[in-house]
């Protein structure tokens, strides 16, 4: 997964950029008291453990 899908993939479940400086993205949701945080990096590939680690904070299932 690219990190552009991912920001896609958070977007549509509801987060919104709260705050942002440089290529570090903070996204939160109502609802969610803590805040997600994305070293965004446009089309480039997300690691494995990175991906994982975030879509767990998010709260968000990745169906394979």
């Amino acid at each position: 997964m690219k990190f552009n899908e991912l920001v896609r993939l958070l977007e549509k479940e509801g987060f919104k950029i709260i705050k942002e400086k440089g290529s570090i993205r903070y996204y939160g949701k109502t609802g969610l008291d803590k805040l997600v945080r994305i070293d965004y990096h446009g089309s480039k590939e997300v690691p494995k453990g990175t991906c994982h680690a975030i879509l767990k904070s998010a709260g968000i299932k990745k169906e394979k």
